[in-house]
This record gives C-alpha cells, structure tokens and sequence, in this order.
C-alpha cells in the first residue's frame, strides 16, 4: 500500500527504502527512516537507521533509534540502540537505552547542556 500525503499533511516521514543510496545531506522537522544508504549528514527530529541501513556522516537528532550501522558522529536527546546495530564514531546524548548485543566503537558522551 502506498501513502500520500498533500499540503495540508504537515507530518509525513522521508523514508530511504532498501536498496536506495543517497548522496547528500538531508534536513528536515519530522523523521527520516533509513533502510538503503545515506553518505552524508542527518539533521532531523527523529532518525531511524533500521537492519541494513547505513549512514556515513553526521547525525543530529532528538531521537535516534539505531538497528543498522552509523560511521560518523551523533548528537542526540535520546539514543536508542538495539542488537546488531553498530556505530563508529562519538555519541553525544542526554539519555542513551542499549537493548542486546551491539557493535559499538564509539565514544560515549553524556551532554550537560538542555
């Protein structure tokens, strides 16, 4: 099933599907899901890098829920990290949940600001 939206619609995700490579920074107020590969920065209020995605590049975000792979740094409010996923690089957040086994090489950073 497919889902549109219209310009009343203020709410609607971008979704990078599987086997999509996109080169470039994407901005944007709402949620990013990544299934294929983005080579560059993500600045949005929610990310989801779901199994078999990947992002090389900088992450900023308020939530991140991490299930694929990150090369580069992430500032988050809350990072969500589950089993398999992998992350190279330094994560800065306020509230950091890890469930399972996980790839991690990163810096760990608590931020102090609010």
């Amino acid at each position: 099933m497919l889902a549109f939206t219209n310009a009343n619609e203020k709410m609607s995700p971008t979704v990078i599907g599987a086997g999509c490579k996109v080169t470039g920074d994407i901005k944007t107020d709402h949620t990013v899901q990544i299934h294929g590969t983005v080579m560059g920065s993500v600045i949005a209020d929610t990310i989801v890098i779901g199994r078999g995605g990947k992002v090389v590049g900088k992450i900023v975000a308020q939530t991140l829920f991490l299930h694929g792979a990150l090369d580069g740094p992430a500032t988050v409010g809350t990072a969500n990290v589950f089993s398999n996923a992998q992350m190279v690089g330094t994560l800065s957040y306020h509230t950091l949940n890890i469930t399972g086994n996980t790839g991690l090489e990163c810096k760990l950073a608590k931020r102090k600001d609010k």
